[in-house]
């Protein structure tokens, strides 16, 4: 697994428990959470930089998702595939660094090993109507 990959994982983590105890700020929560995730530097900056910028999107996240999932009420979605959205849509919409097809794949490999079976066909889906959107405004 690459140091990438492995700092999704744990971005994931991270959102999925703040979604749970209904928090929109990570710092309160970060030093117990970095206690029992410990990964190196690089990963834990890149880990950071993925659930403090989702956090920090998340009312845009969330329309665009609202908007994109048909017949889908974001409340009533697994908690795991709306993390995985959320923090997909902000590597596609504002981090930049990684091309839209690696993040997507990244979502959908993610989707396979935490999610349902369905949840990556249903994540590859929304991930490519916001990219072919996005795509097309700019």
């Amino acid at each position: 697994m690459t140091r990438r990959r492995k700092a999704r994982e744990i971005a994931l983590q991270f959102l999925y428990q703040l979604d749970l105890v209904g928090d929109e700020n990570p710092a309160p929560h970060a030093e117990e959470f970095w206690a029992r995730h410990p990964v190196d530097t690089d990963g834990r900056a890149f880990a950071d930089a993925l659930v403090y910028g989702t956090k920090a999107h998340q009312a845009e996240i969330d329309r665009l998702i609202a908007r994109s999932a048909e017949h889908w009420d974001l409340d009533r979605m697994a908690v795991v595939d709306r993390n995985i959205l959320r923090l997909a849509i902000w590597e596609l919409l504002w981090h930049g660094e990684v091309p839209p097809k690696v993040a997507i794949n990244e979502a959908i490999e993610m989707a396979k090993k935490f999610g349902t079976k369905e949840s990556s066909r249903f994540i590859n889906g929304v991930l490519d109507r916001i990219h072919k959107e996005a795509r097309s405004a700019s």
